[in-house]
Formats: structure tokens, sequence, C-alpha cells
């Protein structure tokens, strides 16, 4: 299995929604896992890995992106905050 880093931006909008905690494991194969957050009233950063097969990690981002996220991948040589 691969596992890939993340940080999501969420418009306001989306804020309330489990979409990584929730969505994403039972919409996919994968496994999330929430690093680090700053959430406000306005916008929430997140930092997430993603587990899986790298298609069902490619399929879990195009699903963020589709729904307004953004979405950067981390190189291996960057670090979550925290880690």
């Amino acid at each position: 299995m691969a596992r890939k880093k993340y940080f999501c931006t969420f418009p306001q909008a989306l804020i309330s929604e489990p979409i990584i905690s929730h969505t994403l494991g039972e919409k996919f194969p994968v496994i999330p896992n929430i690093r680090a957050a700053s959430i406000s009233d306005t916008m929430a950063l997140i930092a997430v890995e993603i587990e899986g097969e790298d298609a069902a990690i490619g399929e879990s981002v195009e699903y963020l992106r589709e729904r307004g996220v953004k979405v950067e991948e981390m190189s291996d040589s960057e670090e979550l905050p925290g880690t």
C-alpha cells in the first residue's frame, strides 16, 4: 500500500462536512489520517496522510478537488507539522 501526504484547504462552505474523517474512508478504499489542522469560521487548513492503493488515493484526491478543496501533494522530504 502507498501512503501520500497532502495539504488541503477547505472553503467556508465545506468546513462543517466530515469529508476527510468520514466520507473518504466510506466512499473509497483508503485510510485517511489527519495529522494537523487549523480551522476557523472561514477556512480550514488540514495536513492529511492517505493510505491505500495508488489508484484509490488518486480517486479520493480527485473527489476532494471536485468538491472544491484545494489539494497540494507534499514531497517525501517535507514533514507534516508535529511529526
